[in-house]
């Protein structure tokens, strides 16, 4: 499955700071569809692109969504800062 959708960059704060693009309830709906046939250890494997940058990782349950890791050297490189909106084109499920 394919998912394209805007999402606000917010962060995260545990041991460090982690950034993240939590889904709008329309796509994340479309994941909860989807989730019991590509999930592994609670997470869903997504391989996403955010301007001209691909990235391969796992989105987690949290506050009712998913939530997109965005690597620092992603957000980096689109110049993206905490609470951008972000563009990202999504493949939920491993190849």
């Amino acid at each position: 499955m394919e998912l394209d959708f805007v999402g606000e960059l917010v962060e995260w704060r545990g041991p460090a700071p982690f950034y993240f693009v939590p889904l709008p309830p329309d796509a994340a709906d479309l994941v909860e569809e989807v989730k019991a046939d590509v999930a592994y250890w609670g997470v869903v494997p997504v391989r996403a692109w955010i301007g001209d940058a691909e990235l391969t990782t796992a989105m987690f349950p949290r506050e009712g969504t998913w939530f997109l890791p965005v690597k620092s050297a992603v957000r980096r490189a689109q110049g993206l800062g905490l609470g951008d909106p972000v563009e990202v084109r999504m493949q939920v499920g491993r190849d």
